[in-house]
Parts: structure tokens; C-alpha cells; sequence
């Protein structure tokens, strides 16, 4: 069960003990307060105390800043504030294979050499996805607040849901992948295919949005979009280039936007708006999963782009001008006090408010946030530009050109299987064949060298 805290002030001050004076944290931005969509904050604080070691990029301490600085600014007050379960083995496994769940709720970093070396290779375990203390069960909790926010929006509860600790969006159906076990989205995105008809996913996250991406590549039931940076060979998860755009029934039902390292504020926005809108139009969602990745921002560990928190979030402000039903989720972002400043100024723009730019007083380790202690800091100007206007250009073209197959909104079947049964990323057959013939030689090696007069023989 969920529980429920909800008001409604137009504005929350401050009051600054130096200056001797009062001034507002947020105010409206709306002067029809009527229309302020209806937002709930979905959120368990357990999620932030996990760790996936020391030197790893990924600090769920993040989300435990957030929470902070969304409180402090006083936004807590005009949403409705959901406190949630962990997702259940069931609702995992809607997803999920049920061998790789059961691996996940098992294996502990105490038990870890007792599984076969096969098994946590098959199960992609290593430096990017770690065994680490509670892992089945900080899966189990952020995949539980994006099952929960769809909930609410099918029950015209919400319309606008915020996860910021979900958009774990590279997690494979049976195995994890880039920091990711889990994928939420993809059992938030089946649970509202339940009741709507056709889905939009937007990617604003560093990095592709590949598992999503593979779910649903067979279908017209959601079209995936994502903003990334792409190099096939040198940038994970190298997938994501313009020319993936689903097969069978998803053919043009995907679109990637492939860019390259320093991509400034302008020019993403730009091309944003320019691609979405006549998405929007021609596909005609009936809700929206907007995955905001805090690493596309500037001075981020792990980026390579030159945009701002207000060009991060002006793209989000952009998708919720539709006024469609928006389920709104984290995902990547390794500077952690970036990343806590940008998913507060988006929950501000969903609630229709104007933030302060400067940090409320009492927020809890203010010190992180110097030393200029803005909302909006400066991050750009770290890399060089190289996405000549010429190519953005070009990606554009492609890109309308792939919504342009689309003929309009198509029709769908609500009882048309959603997820594929096949392995669409699955070997061909020769690819097979050659894997069974290095397997049998490799067992045949393995048999002659317990008898140690025979390996000579086999080498002469």
C-alpha cells in the first residue's frame, strides 16, 4: 500500500538570518493555478543507502540528495507523495526471465565463488554490474516506485508520475547491463499498455537506451526514441545509430539520434524540439515514459556533452506541453550533485514552478553544492563541438524522413503480444554452428590433456 501526503500553497519562503529577509523558494508559473497538472513524487529512501563499491561510477547516494532538495525548496507540499513496496518476484518476472531473478535474489558477495565462473558469465557479472549487498532487493525497490507511478496514472491518480531512482534503462531481459538489473521501464511501459493503446518513449540519458529499445522492437505498441552519444567501437553500449528502426511489425517504430562529444545547449534543443514535435503528431501517443539521464549534462564523470541543467530541462518542459499522461524517470547521471540540482529543477517545470536559483540554507550537505551553491550551475565549454551543423542536419532529415513512414497513428491490437518470443539479438545459424564446433574442440582438448602423453600427439 501506498501512502498518501498531498497540499497545495502557491509559494514556500525563505528567510535568511544575514540579510534579515524573507524570499520565495518556488513560486507558480502558472496564473491559472487550476490548471497545474496533478504530479506525485514516487520514492522509498531505502534505495539510497545501497553501494555498488567504492570505486564504481553509479552512487545511489544521489537519489538521497534529491529527495533533500526537493523537500527543501518545499515541493513536497503540491505533490502527492507516495511512499513505495518493492516490486514482487511476479512483476519481475513480466518481464524478466525467472532463471536470471532467482539468480539475482540468490547470489551474494559472500556467495559469489560458490556459483559456477559459467553462471556469472552468462549473467554479464564483472566490473560495470557487481554483486553488491541487497542487490535483489535496491532492484526490487526502484522497479517498485515506476510500477507504482504507472498505477497511478491508469488510475487517473497522477498526470505527471516522478521515479527519479528508475529509467534503469540498459537491464536486458536476463542479464544486467551498463549499472542496470532491472529494467523498470519496460514493466512500467507493459503495465500501461494495459490501458493505453500506443506508448512513447523519449531518451534523454547519455548513453542509448538499448534494453528498452530491444523489448519493444518488434512492435507498433510503443515507439522508442532516443538522444545519445554514439561510436559503435569506443562508447557503450555502441548500439544506436540512426539506422535502427525496428523490425517486422516495430519497422520505423524506433528512432535514434546518434551524436558526437561536446553538443552544446542550442543545438540540442534545437534538434529536440524539431524531432519531437512532429513525432507526437503524426504517432499520436496516449502517454509518454521520458527517461531524463542526468550524464548528458556538461562536467559530468562519464559524459561528453556541453549542456546545462535549464537546456536539460527545457527539453523536459517541451514533452510535457502536450499535456499528455508523462510517467518521468531517472537513469544515468555520476556527478552526484549534479545530477540531484537537475531532477529537482524537472520536478519544479512538472509542477508548473519557478525555483529559486539559489539552494535553500538548511538543505543537508550543502557543502557538496559549492562553491557558487546554485540551482543552475555553468556546464558547458568542456569539450569541443564536434557535431558540425551539417550533420545534425543530416540526422534530422533521416529522422523526419523515418516518421514520415509512419502514415499517421497506427491501429493496434491490445492483445497482440508485446514483448517478441524470439531472440531478436540472437546468434544466425552459421554464427551457432561455428560456436558448437569450437565447444566440441574444446572439450575434446580438455579430455586429451588428463591423459598427458596424448597432448603431444594432438599438437604433432
Amino acid at each position: 500500500m501506498s501512502t498518501l501526503t498531498t497540499s497545495s500553497p502557491t509559494q514556500t519562503f525563505q528567510y535568511d538570518q544575514k540579510t534579515k529577509e524573507s524570499y520565495p523558494l518556488f513560486q507558480l508559473n502558472n496564473s491559472h493555478p487550476i490548471n497545474k497538472p496533478r504530479v506525485s513524487y514516487h520514492f522509498n529512501g531505502n534505495v539510497s543507502r545501497y553501494h555498488y563499491g567504492v570505486k564504481h561510477p553509479m552512487k545511489p547516494f544521489r537519489l538521497m540528495l534529491t529527495d533533500h532538495l526537493v523537500s527543501s525548496y518545499g515541493l513536497h507540499k503540491i505533490m502527492d507523495l507516495y511512499e513505495t513496496r518493492k516490486a514482487t518476484k511476479e512483476e519481475l518476472t513480466d518481464f524478466h526471465s525467472k532463471d536470471y531473478i532467482d539468480f539475482l535474489e540468490k547470489v551474494t558477495p559472500e556467495n559469489t565463488n560458490k556459483f559456477p565462473r559459467g553462471t556469472l558469465d552468462t549473467f554479464n557479472i564483472g566490473d560495470d554490474c557487481p554483486i553488491f549487498q541487497g542487490l535483489y532487493d535496491y532492484s526490487a525497490y526502484y522497479a517498485g516506485a515506476s510500477l507504482d507511478a504507472s498505477r497511478k496514472l491508469i488510475n487517473g491518480q497522477s498526470d505527471i508520475a516522478i521515479n527519479w531512482s528508475g529509467g534503469l534503462h540498459h537491464a536486458k531481459k536476463s542479464q544486467p547491463s551498463g549499472f542496470c538489473y532491472v529494467n523498470d521501464i519496460v514493466l512500467a511501459a507493459l503495465n500501461l499498455l494495459r490501458f493505453h493503446p500506443r506508448l512513447l518513449y523519449i531518451d534523454i540519458d547519455l548513453h542509448h537506451g538499448d534494453g528498452v529499445q530491444e523489448a519493444f522492437y518488434t512492435t507498433d505498441r510503443v515507439f522508442t526514441v532516443s538522444f545519445h552519444k554514439y561510436n559503435k567501437e569506443l562508447f557503450f553500449p555502441g548500439t544506436g545509430d540512426v539506422d535502427e528502426d525496428g523490425i517486422d511489425r516495430g519497422k520505423h517504430y524506433a528512432l535514434n539520434v546518434p551524436l558526437q562529444d561536446g553538443i552544446d545547449d542550442d543545438s540540442y534543443i534545437n534538434l529536440f524540439k524539431s524531432i519531437i514535435e512532429p513525432l507526437i503528431t503524426s504517432y499520436r501517443p496516449t502517454c509518454i515514459i521520458l527517461q531524463c539521464g542526468a550524464d548528458s549534462l556538461g562536467h559530468d564523470r562519464l559524459g561528453a556533452f556541453n549542456i546545462n541543467i535549464k537546456a536539460h530541462g527545457e527539453c523536459a518542459r517541451f514533452v510535457k506541453s502536450f499535456g499528455l499522461p508523462m510517467l518521468v524517470v531517472g537513469g544515468g547521471g555520476y556527478t552526484p550533485k549534479n545530477v540531484s540540482r537537475l531532477w529537482t529543477y524537472e520536478t519544479g517545470i512538472m509542477n508548473d514552478v519557478l525555483l529559486n536559483n539559489e539552494l535553500p540554507h538548511g538543505i543537508p550537505f550543502r557543502e557538496n553544492f559549492g562553491p557558487d551553491y546554485s540551482l543552475n550551475p555553468v556546464l558547458d565549454d568542456l569539450y569541443e563541438n564536434k557535431n558540425p551543423k551539417k550533420y545534425l542536419e543530416d540526422i534530422r532529415i533521416r529522422c523526419l524522413e523515418n516518421i514520415r513512414y509512419l502514415q499517421g497513428a497506427p491501429s493496434v491490437r491490445m492483445d497482440a503480444d508485446i514483448i517478441p518470443t524470439r531472440d531478436i539479438t540472437g546468434l544466425t545459424q552459421d554464427e551457432e554452428q561455428s560456436i558448437k564446433e569450437w565447444n566440441e574442440e574444446d572439450e575434446r582438448f580438455k579430455s586429451m590433456e588428463k591423459d598427458k602423453t596424448r597432448v603431444g600427439e594432438y599438437y604433432d
